[in-house]
C-alpha cells in the first residue's frame, strides 16, 4: 500500500508513463466468481472480490508503472440513459449479497492505495473510462484501459490499448489491428457494430438476422448505423 501511495505522489514527476484506467466492476466480478468463498474478511464477510482485485491491482501496476490510477465503478440501483433508451437493457441481472457488500467497500480500498474512484448514479464504469481516456488522449498522454468487457474495444487508438484478461495471469492488448482483426471494423465503428449484431449479455437484442459478419459488413460498405438505416436497411426496426 505504501508504494502504491508512493507511485501517486510521483506521477506527475513521469509524465511519459500511462494513465491506467480500471473497469472495478469487471475485475470485481471476475475475482468473486473465481476464488472460494471461504475467504472470509474481518465479520465473517466475504472476501474473494477485494483479494483478487488487489492481486489484479498489485499486478497491473507493477507491470504497467502507470504515473495515475482511476478506477470506474457501476452504481447498481440507479438506471442510467442506456435504461431509459431499452428498457431491457441489463435485465435479470442478480447480484449477490456478498458480492454488493464487496463492490461498496472496494472503492474505500482503492482510496486507501492513492489511487482516484469514479462513481456517480446515472453512470457506468464504462462511462467514466471513456471520459478519462479521452481528457488524457487530448493532453498527449497514452492510456491503458483495463477490462474484461468488450464494449471498451472502441477505446483502442494509436494512444490507447485496452488490456483485457484472458487465462490466469495472461492478458491480451488490444490495439486498432486487433480490433479490424476480430470484428472487422474500426474501434470508433464498434457501437453501431454492437447495436447491429446485439449483446446477449447485456440483453441488446439487435437487427433481426444480423449477425456479426453481416454488421462488419454493413459498416464496411455505410459507415455507420444512421446510414445504414438511412438506406433503408431493417425499416421495421430502425425506430
Amino acid at each position: 500500500m505504501a508504494q502504491f501511495k508512493q507511485g501517486a505522489r510521483d506521477a506527475e514527476a513521469a509524465p511519459k508513463r500511462p494513465l491506467l484506467v480500471i473497469d472495478g466492476d469487471s475485475f470485481a466480478y471476475r475475482s468473486y466468481h473465481a476464488l472460494p468463498k471461504t475467504i472470509r474478511r474481518s465479520g465473517d464477510r466475504g472476501g474473494g472480490a477485494v483479494l483478487g482485485f488487489a492481486n489484479y491491482l498489485l499486478r497491473f501496476y507493477e507491470t504497467e508503472r502507470p504515473r495515475a490510477v482511476l478506477v470506474g465503478w457501476d452504481t447498481l440501483d440507479a438506471p442510467t440513459y442506456r435504461h431509459r433508451a431499452l428498457a431491457e437493457y441489463q435485465a435479470g441481472r442478480e447480484v449477490d449479497a456478498e458480492l454488493r457488500e464487496q463492490l461498496e467497500a472496494l472503492p474505500e480500498f482503492i482510496a486507501a492505495c492513492g489511487f482516484a474512484n469514479a462513481k456517480a448514479p446515472g453512470y457506468e464504469a464504462d462511462d467514466f473510462l471513456a471520459a478519462a481516456t479521452l481528457r488524457e488522449e487530448r493532453r498527449g498522454g497514452t492510456v491503458l484501459v483495463a477490462t474484461g468487457d468488450r464494449d471498451a474495444f472502441q477505446l483502442a487508438s494509436e494512444l490507447t490499448t485496452i488490456i483485457q484478461p484472458v487465462r490466469a495471469g495472461e492478458v491480451a492488448r488490444i490495439g486498432p489491428a486487433e480490433v479490424r482483426a476480430r470484428y472487422g471494423v474500426e474501434p470508433a465503428q464498434v457501437p453501431d457494430f454492437i447495436a447491429l449484431r446485439g449483446d446477449a449479455s447485456d440483453r441488446i437484442p439487435g437487427a433481426r438476422g444480423c449477425g456479426q459478419r453481416t454488421a462488419a459488413d454493413l459498416l464496411r460498405r455505410y459507415g455507420t448505423l444512421e446510414a445504414v438505416l438511412a438506406a433503408g436497411r431493417f425499416a421495421s426496426q430502425a425506430d
